[in-house]
């Protein structure tokens, strides 16, 4: 049994099932304010608010979304919330508006901490840090059990998920991930009928052909052209560009694996020293929003811009703008694909696959990062049930698990 929607919630939905672009704004604002606990919470959060809250779209079709976007490099969170702002707000502006909202909190907080507002310092801000990870737990929980009724309803599906926890517990990061999804795919493919649980369309995203060539054509040119213009040219914040944009283009699993790639671009460089590199990345762990956010912060200390805002903002657009441009790029081709038959099949075992993987995540980071005792189980438990039995709002269940990690601070 689904939460029933709200219709206070978002005024400037209509008929049509369209937002503006500041009710999209607005909302993935108020998600990036409270969304910790890494991509895998996040997508937690986005079905808590996109399929059970606001019923944008269904558990199938957000599967079929997560499991592009885990394809593709890039933060896979900000890929699906850019993918819905697309389909809500009618094109690019609405995903540009979903993107902004969603990161724009976190990236102030890591350009407050470039220059030198400490922010989340002290043992309070730590116990209020604390239980957030705690409520994360709860969130990827529920979406786990609310995915799994849906996209594992049979025998078949069931193997898939489970053989997907397997890949993924052998295989750990992005590439196990890949792997799980492909085999799910092809399982499914093998051995999946039928229409899936919606026996609808696939989501079609108002984006034509020519704007997704377009958009993996620019993909693929700056890829190309940003090294040669940087060297030819030594300006700097084009020299910053350059090293970020091919940082977000080459990786796969987003904010985590991105570091190796950054600390070579930024520390082996010179822009960086180790000691602030790693000062900020521990920052970072501790925000709401997508990691790749830690790009305003390197933006703003690496010196190669007039000023550290502007050096904040280059690098940030130029991690995150690859993985948007292939997720929009992809958009109107899935939409067609999955009108095929075969592909279909192979979608739902895909969406099985990404079940097993979003359960296995539930334990290894989620659980292992944040619950450290008896007392932090009580708590994450207390939160999955105010979510999934009491049906507590989620900005509730956060307030709350902050408060309790401020008081068990203290006691």
């Amino acid at each position: 049994m689904h939460d029933q929607p709200d219709p206070t919630t978002d005024a400037a939905v209509d008929g049509a099932g369209a937002s503006s672009l500041f009710a999209i704004f607005r909302i993935f604002l108020l998600l990036g304010l409270r969304s910790f606990g890494g991509p895998i919470a996040h997508l937690g959060y986005f079905r808590n608010e996109f399929v059970l809250r606001r019923r944008w779209l269904d558990d199938a079709r957000y599967g079929e979304l997560v499991a592009l976007c885990q394809f593709l490099p890039g933060p896979a969170s900000s890929q699906v919330g850019f993918a819905l702002g697309v389909l809500r707000g009618g094109g690019v502006l609405g995903g540009c508006a979903a993107w902004l909202g969603f990161t724009l909190p976190s990236a102030l907080l890591m350009l407050a901490w470039a220059l030198g507002a400490a922010v989340t310092t002290g043992p309070l801000a730590t116990g209020a840090v604390h239980g957030l990870k705690l409520v994360a737990v709860a969130v990827v929980a529920q979406a786990v059990w609310g995915m799994a009724g849906t996209l594992t309803p049979d025998w078949q599906r069931k193997v898939i998920a489970l053989a997907a926890i397997a890949m993924v517990v052998v295989a750990a990061g992005p590439g196990g991930q890949l792997v799980a999804i492909a085999a799910g795919a092809l399982a499914g493919w093998a051995w999946c009928r039928g229409e899936g649980p919606h026996g609808a369309a696939p989501l079609a995203f108002p984006v034509r052909v020519a704007g997704g060539v377009a958009a993996l054509v620019l993909c693929g040119l700056l890829f190309v052209l940003l090294p040669v213009a940087a060297a030819a040219t030594q300006y700097g914040p084009l020299a910053l560009f350059d090293a970020f944009y091919r940082s977000g283009a080459l990786v796969f699993g987003g904010g985590h694996v991105v570091l190796p790639l950054l600390q070579a671009e930024t520390v082996a460089s010179g822009w960086i020293g180790s000691e602030t590199f790693l000062s900020g990345y521990g920052m970072a762990q501790a925000l709401p929003g997508p990691l790749f956010a830690f790009a305003a912060f390197l933006g703003a200390q690496a010196g190669m811009s007039a000023t550290a805002v502007g050096g904040a903002c280059v690098a940030l657009v130029a991690l995150f703008l690859p993985g948007l441009l292939l997720v929009y790029g992809a958009l109107p081709f899935w939409a067609r694909l999955q009108r095929q038959r075969a592909l279909r099949h192979a979608v739902m075992g895909a969406n099985a696959a990404v079940v097993g993987i979003l359960g296995a995540a539930l334990y290894n980071p989620v659980w292992t990062s944040a619950v450290l005792d008896l007392r932090d189980a009580a708590v994450a438990l207390g939160c999955f049930l105010l979510l999934v039995t009491w049906r507590a709002p989620a900005w509730l269940v956060v307030a709350l698990a902050a408060a309790t990690g401020v008081l068990m601070t203290l006691l």
